[in-house]
């Protein structure tokens, strides 16, 4: 891909290059069978995630003030452009999300979340499995049971926490790493409780998104829970063995 060059040496890509990336990557992930709305919202995630994290970096460089004091004048005036930039890549990012969580479908109505789509499901998949195995090994439960229960914990948020629940996944199993331990060990694979019955979920990574919803929205879990038509007696057994 063409690139600019800047005047110190250093190159960059140019616009007209970025959206080559972007509609070749299109092209491939549709070929694989990823509908275009999907591939979208997936590559406009790691647009707005590369802008926040280079938001966090700037925003903590500029914190530090230079590195070496030249003045009060130029001192402040260093942290004053560094805030302003760190301030306009915030900015930046919080639109990049926005635009790529916002709903391509029209079929929900006003104030009712989006639909759950099949990308958002996978993704927080790829987040709770590693999750659940640093607890428990795999279990013979139907993968599929994964699928339906993570619809139903992604229904309980809009588009923007639903693309931001790995992070909180990762926060809640640091918070309570102990505690989850004990409840695997006594619930879970390998223990004497049966994969099949009202304990099946401690047997399915997607255990651990419940787990996190139970601690932080039951009310809104069980709601979408019984609109799914999912066992009632799943979600007992895992508020059971939470608490």
């Amino acid at each position: 891909m063409d690139t600019t060059e800047r005047e110190d040496g250093r190159q960059q890509l140019d616009a007209v290059s970025v959206h080559n990336a972007k509609q070749t990557l299109l092209r491939f992930l549709g070929r694989a069978g990823v509908g275009a709305d999907d591939a979208a919202e997936l590559i406009g995630l790691v647009e707005a995630g590369a802008l926040a994290l280079a938001h966090e970096r700037v925003d903590e460089t500029g914190r530090r003030g230079p590195s070496a004091p030249k003045g009060e004048a130029y001192d402040t005036g260093w942290l004053d452009g560094a805030q302003a930039a760190a301030d306009t890549l915030g900015e930046l990012a919080r639109r990049a999300l926005r635009d790529a969580v916002a709903s391509h479908s029209p079929e929900h109505s006003a104030g009712a979340r989006p639909r759950v789509t099949r990308m958002q499901v996978e993704r927080a998949k790829v987040a709770v499995v590693p999750l659940y195995r640093s607890f428990a090994a795999d279990s013979d439960l139907d993968p599929e049971v994964s699928d339906q229960v993570l619809g139903a914990v992604l229904a309980t948020m809009d588009p923007g926490r639903r693309a931001a629940y790995p992070g909180r996944l990762a926060a809640f199993v640091a918070d309570h790493r102990e505690r989850l331990e004990r409840l695997y060990a006594r619930f879970g694979p390998g223990s004497p409780v049966p994969v099949h019955g009202r304990y099946s979920l401690v047997h399915s990574p997607a255990g651990v998104a419940v787990l996190e919803r139970l601690a932080t929205a039951p009310a809104e879990l069980r709601r979408e829970w019984d609109a799914a038509e999912l066992p009632p007696a799943w979600l007992d057994g895992l508020t059971t063995a939470w608490g």
